[in-house]
This record gives C-alpha cells, structure tokens and sequence, in this order.
C-alpha cells in the first residue's frame, strides 16, 4: 500500500509539472513573438486571397495583390527596417483566428472587423480601414436597401465566419441566409440566381462590382465595421510596434498613397472619408 501512495504521488508531481511546463512554454513562445520575428526579420501575416482590392491571388504572377497586402509590406518596413520581409500566408474569415492561435502567422491583416466577442479572443491594432457593411445586387434588382430583403422567401448570401451573416440577421429577420466558403463562392451563388443580395463589407463589394458591372453596390452601409490587425493574447510587443507604424504611415502620406492606389478609381468609394478615418 505504501508503494503504491508513493506512486501515486509521483505520479501527481509529474502531472504537475508537465502542465506547469506547458504553460511556460506558452507564455514564452507568446512573449517571444516580437523578438523571434526581429531576430528573423520577418513577420508572418494571415491573408486574404479571394477578396478583391484588399488581397487576391494574381494567376500571372503568382502573388496576392492589394491592399491589405501593401498595408502588411509597409508595416513590416516600418517595424523591422528596409531588410524587413512580409510573409504571407492564406487564410478564411473561419480559418485566420485558428491559424494565429497555433502560430502558423503572427498577425491577421484580412479585413477582420474589430468586434466586442473577438476582443475576448484576440488584442487588435487601432483602426486601419473604416468599413460598413453594405448589399451586392444585379443592376435593375428591386432591392435597394436592406429592409427590402426583410421578408420570407428572400435569400441573402454571406461567407462563413464573418460578422455579415449575424449582422443580416438582425437587420432582415425574415430572410434566409445562406453562408458560403468565400466571397468566390458566395458571388457564383448570387449569379446563378441562389439568392437576392450579397452582403459583406462596402469595401469588398466595391471590389466585387468593378469587375463585374452588371452589379451594384446599394442602399449605403448599415453598420461600421472597423477593420483591425489581430495578434493573439500576450503579444504587446509587436501590437505596440505596429500601432506606432500605423500612425507613422498616416502621419508621413503613405496610407494616403495606398488607399489611392487601391481605391481611387473605385466608383462610389468616398476615397476622402477614408482617409479622415
């Protein structure tokens, strides 16, 4: 019987301290993130690559393009210095938070609107790009804001883990909602006549429109969507570093220059609004 209490408790002590060793390991790797991407010179950012104007793949080049990636690019610059390097890696409204919290990217720059439940899961930067949600109608639809589509056997399209399916709930209660796997998927479904409207962000669907101009972005928006940089709990450092780079970046013309470059020619986008913001 005494051997065995004595087992017992070494095995107690040894549970002990492996859970005690999990916990360090955790809060070092999450202290470490500044200085682990200062020392390689690089910082890891989750991405969008289906979301015209603020990140999707160029088939010629390669590359994701916009402006959410420019933003990531200079920011790293500004922290790390004219040798820093941006990393990009792929992510979903579902997947960004998942990939972030098993360290896969150190920050999110994904149009990732800044929300009282995600403030529980993960810190953000300040605001870097003023959004509202708004509607994606074909041209001649009779659907002109979002009280429209507040009435049974009207469908509206969303994408999976984003704010616009919650929020369309609220705002039309009597319409169905069909969430899909991105903004891809969710525009082939509102050509091919699977529902009335697409909603998401303004901005995302002024990049949807300018490339397809039989839609139309309608009705104005209907809720902000503050768009932030997100990085997990305990990474201070780098939020710290990377809200001073944003306000470099406004203070010096770069965000101007950005959001011209990206927005300007946008029909209907208040590029001067934007950058007040």
């Amino acid at each position: 019987m005494k051997r065995l209490r004595n087992i017992l408790v070494l095995v107690c002590l040894s549970l002990v301290m492996v859970t005690l060793s999990a916990c360090t390991n955790k809060k070092s790797s999450q202290q470490n993130a500044w200085q682990r991407a200062e020392s390689s010179k690089t910082i890891t950012w989750g991405v969008k690559a289906d979301t015209r104007l603020f990140g999707l793949m160029d088939i010629k080049s390669g590359q994701i393009q916009g402006f959410d990636i420019d933003m990531a690019k200079a920011i790293t610059k500004k922290v790390l210095g004219k040798d820093g390097h941006a990393k990009f890696v792929q992510v979903t409204s579902k997947t960004r938070i998942p990939l972030l919290k098993n360290q896969n990217i150190d920050a999110i720059i994904a149009t990732m609107t800044i929300t009282p439940d995600r403030e529980k899961i993960v810190d953000f930067s300040k605001i870097y790009f003023a959004a509202g949600q708004s509607l994606l109608v074909k041209r001649g639809s009779t659907i002109k804001n979002v009280r429209d589509l507040n009435k049974a056997g009207t469908t509206v399209l969303a994408v999976k883990g984003s704010t616009s399916a919650v929020n369309i709930k609220k705002y039309a209660p009597q319409a169905k909602v069909l969430e899909l796997k991105d903004y891809a998927q969710a525009f082939t479904a509102l050509k091919s006549g699977q529902g009335e409207a697409l909603t998401t962000d303004n901005g995302i669907l002024f990049g949807i429109a300018s490339e397809n101009p039989t839609y139309h972005v309608v009705g104005g928006t209907f809720t902000k969507e503050p768009y932030g940089i997100a990085f997990d709990k305990g990474q201070g450092e780098m939020r710290s570093k990377v809200n001073a780079a944003l306000a470099e970046m406004r203070k010096d013309g770069t965000y101007q220059k950005l959001l011209q470059k990206w927005f300007g020619n946008v029909a209907g986008f208040d590029l001067k609004e934007a950058s007040q913001q």
